[in-house]
């Protein structure tokens, strides 16, 4: 009789372990998409912003290069090292450690351009109207 009673015993744990085994195999895959899919579009949206900086910098960058003006000098520098900035960033390794860091980096020097040149650019599209 004991036996009996240790079987129906026995099966709720076995139960109990075998839904666990599979709760967590099936939240592991699903996380697994879902961590893909999240990293995927985050990947897209930092790809989308440093591309649109790189196209700032290269535009200004040509249209300043024909400039003898020392301030303008000055800007094209900037520009010039946030180009290199972009190009040095590791787009490749999403494990790169100083990811993060470097984004924030390339964030403060397009800032930094953006500020200098959106006064320029102001007068700039002034002379075309003209």
């Amino acid at each position: 009789m004991a036996d009996l009673f240790d079987g129906i015993v026995m099966a709720e744990q076995r139960f109990h372990g075998e839904g666990f085994q599979e709760g967590l195999a099936e939240g592991s895959h699903a996380g697994l998409a879902e961590g893909r899919r999240h990293g995927a579009l985050h990947g897209a949206r930092v790809g989308s912003e440093i591309g649109c900086y790189h196209g700032f910098a290269l535009t200004w960058h040509c249209l300043l290069q024909k400039s003898t003006d020392e301030k303008n000098r000055k800007k094209i520098k900037a520009l010039d090292s946030l180009i290199g900035m972009i190009q040095k960033f590791p787009y490749e390794d999403p494990t790169y450690d100083k990811l993060q860091e470097d984004l924030e980096k390339i964030r403060g020097k397009f800032k930094q351009g953006h500020r200098d040149i959106e006064k320029y650019a102001t007068l700039y599209m002034m002379t075309l109207v003209i």
